[in-house]
């Protein structure tokens, strides 16, 4: 009996939130140990499903840096980073979009589709949905008259957001499943970009209720090296400065504070190692992970 209390107790703590976020969008960037472990792909599929059944609209943003770098050493290929960034050339862009848009794509939209939802597999070139702004660094150096210029590649920033693709999908109960890769208008050029810029841009573009960021931590931790279940935009900045928030949780804390200034109600870091995260953040009051709110 205390166990069907337990269930029912849950249902009723969801209520609020089933209401709350009733033809709400919500952008997911899917990513980590969450696109690896079977059992953790399974049930994001199931999570997905489920939020667009009870009538949210999910759309996911995907990474797929692993898929990317097995099939490059298969061909005999040599990764080189920059900053962080993969120096991508045409064999390499080649390579980023046949994974991304083909083989890590085509896969969750099949393991949403199993799970029962509507899944449309995208990439940002399919109705001109990402334009995008060819990436490039400069380096400075004691003697330099001028900074040099950096070469990366294949790599961009995201310019524009046309999201008309998108509105038509989910006015026809459809789940957007969308791979990084922009184009560039001028040249028509394919670029690979950073899921977590894409994600938020997305989001802002849609105007989305949330943005969820899946990783493999638990969240943003605070200087005792403890979950901060919220962080206002001035603590955020601080913690940058003084090292607190260091090294590749920086993007995407700045991502979510992007995300927040321009229209994006919440954004959060979570930890996509937690079985059914998603249903978890959205639908309890405790959540899990990061949230970051607009001042």
């Amino acid at each position: 009996m205390k166990h069907s209390q337990a269930r029912a107790d849950t249902l009723i703590e969801a209520l609020p939130y089933l209401q709350q976020f009733a033809d709400q969008t919500v952008v997911i960037k899917y990513g980590g140990n969450a696109m690896v472990e079977a059992s953790l792909k399974a049930g994001f599929a199931q999570d997905i499903a489920l939020l667009k059944q009870v009538g949210i609209n999910p759309v996911v943003v995907h990474g797929g840096g692993p898929q990317i770098g097995s099939l490059l050493n298969k061909l005999g290929k040599e990764a080189q980073f920059v900053r962080g960034m993969r120096v991508t050339d045409q064999e390499t862009m080649d390579v980023v979009e046949m994974v991304l848009a083909g083989l890590v794509n085509k896969e969750i939209v099949a393991n949403i589709n199993r799970a029962g939802g509507k899944a449309v597999g995208l990439s940002g070139k399919d109705g001109g949905l990402i334009c995008a702004r060819k990436m490039a660094f400069e380096r400075t150096a004691p003697g330099m008259d001028a900074p040099e210029i950096i070469d990366i590649g294949h790599v961009g920033t995201v310019h524009k957001v046309h999201p008309e693709v998108l509105h038509l999908l989910e006015k026809d109960r459809f789940i957007p499943v969308i791979a990084p890769v922009g184009y560039h208008k001028d040249d028509n050029q394919s670029y690979n970009i950073n899921a977590d810029l894409v994600a938020a841009a997305i989001a802002k573009a849609l105007g989305a209720s949330k943005l969820l960021l899946l990783t493999d931590v638990v969240g943003v931790l605070d200087g005792n090296k403890q979950l901060a279940p919220q962080v206002s935009h001035a603590q955020a900045r601080e913690w940058m400065e003084s090292g607190v928030i260091s090294g590749g949780m920086i993007p995407k804390v700045n991502c979510c504070l992007d995300a927040v200034d321009h229209g994006v109600a919440k954004a959060h870091i979570i930890d996509g190692r937690v079985p059914h995260a998603l249903l978890l953040e959205i639908f309890t009051d405790e959540g899990v992970g990061t949230a970051f709110v607009a001042e």
